[in-house]
């Protein structure tokens, strides 16, 4: 028995120092390239212009006249709050976790991306509400103004993605394709204001708002689907937990596995936690072997944080409870 005792306390040694790690890296330890300072200045002119630009079209809706412009203009806000994110966590993605936030900024997102939807929905609720009786009730806006801004905008968010589309970062990306549907937003409002400009359609108006509008909206209960199981910790929908548990359970010297738990930190980077059953005391290198074993299949999941717990044959588990 002592020298059972003394292999698993070698082993115990073993494991404090490495198995809150499996995959063997330090998912802070990425270096902060000069290219992040770049990507961070463009979406950082992209927001400015963004939120300036937004305060006008604002101003410009209510002196037009325009509903289709108040609407463009939420969409526009909706996009400022996605720059003010990109921009806030693209500084954010070169630094190490914190004491406190021991896993790092990227959970923040969901935080911003929370606050983004309910101003959205607000703002597009209050559009309707202002849209709707203008096609029961046409208005005719001033169809010069509406050109006027229409062409504006079209040039602003042009130069704004113009700048982030040549970056290589997803952030930088995602942020250039908001931009696109900002532009094709404008080229819409712009032929709705040409058509009104020769012809007395003023309907066109309030009936574009209510698309942009709705476009929004859909936007909004796709986004509500996809934050909600990530604000639950559900198991994100591309992963299988019981596929990943046969597997590591098919591993020699792997009795049963329990309380094993995948879940997303912010929709992109997931979390794999697990108790491994092992069927007899394993010495020093069978215990590498099976820490090998687990950082392939960390790896070929694509999981970007992994701790399980090896418990020996006749160990209590240390929860209370059951997985």
């Amino acid at each position: 028995m002592d020298g059972e005792h003394q292999v698993k306390r070698k082993n115990e040694l073993i494991m404090s120092k490495t198995a809150s790690g499996e995959c063997g890296h330090n998912h802070d330890a990425t270096p902060h390239h000069h290219h992040h300072h770049h990507a961070s200045g463009n979406i950082k002119v992209a927001f400015f212009l963004n939120v300036g630009f937004t305060i006008v079209e604002i101003a410009g809706g209510v002196v037009t006249g325009s509903t289709a412009i108040l609407a463009d203009a939420v969409h526009d806000l909706g996009d400022s709050f996605a720059l003010a994110q990109a921009w806030y966590f693209e500084e954010k993605s070169g630094e190490k976790s914190s004491a406190r936030y021991s896993y790092g900024y990227k959970r923040f997102s969901l935080l911003g991306a929370l606050i983004s939807t309910v101003v959205l929905l607000t703002s597009s609720l209050f559009v309707l509400a202002h849209a709707i009786p203008r096609i029961l009730e046409p208005h005719k806006p001033d169809a010069g103004g509406m050109i006027l801004l229409a062409i504006v905008g079209v040039m602003v968010n042009s130069i704004a993605m113009a700048r982030l589309s040549k970056e290589g970062g997803m952030n930088a990306k995602v942020v250039a394709l908001h931009l696109l549907e900002d532009v094709l937003g404008w080229v819409a409002v712009l032929v709705v204001a040409v058509v009104l400009y020769f012809w007395d359609i003023p309907v066109l108006d309030p009936l574009l708002a209510v698309i942009i509008t709705l476009y929004i909206l859909s936007g909004v209960v796709k986004n509500l689907k996809a934050m909600l199981p990530v604000f639950l910790q559900a198991v994100p929908d591309e992963l299988d937990i019981a596929l990943i548990i046969r597997e590591i359970e098919s591993m020699q010297h792997i009795h049963a596995v329990h309380h094993a738990h995948i879940w997303s930190l912010d929709g992109v980077h997931t979390v794999f936690t697990a108790h491994l059953e092992v069927d007899t005391l394993l010495d020093a290198e069978s215990y590498m072997q099976l820490k090998e074993r687990i950082r392939g299949l960390v790896e070929r999941y694509g999981l970007y944080h992994s701790t399980v717990e090896i418990e020996y044959p006749g160990e209590a588990c240390r929860n209370v409870l059951t997985a």
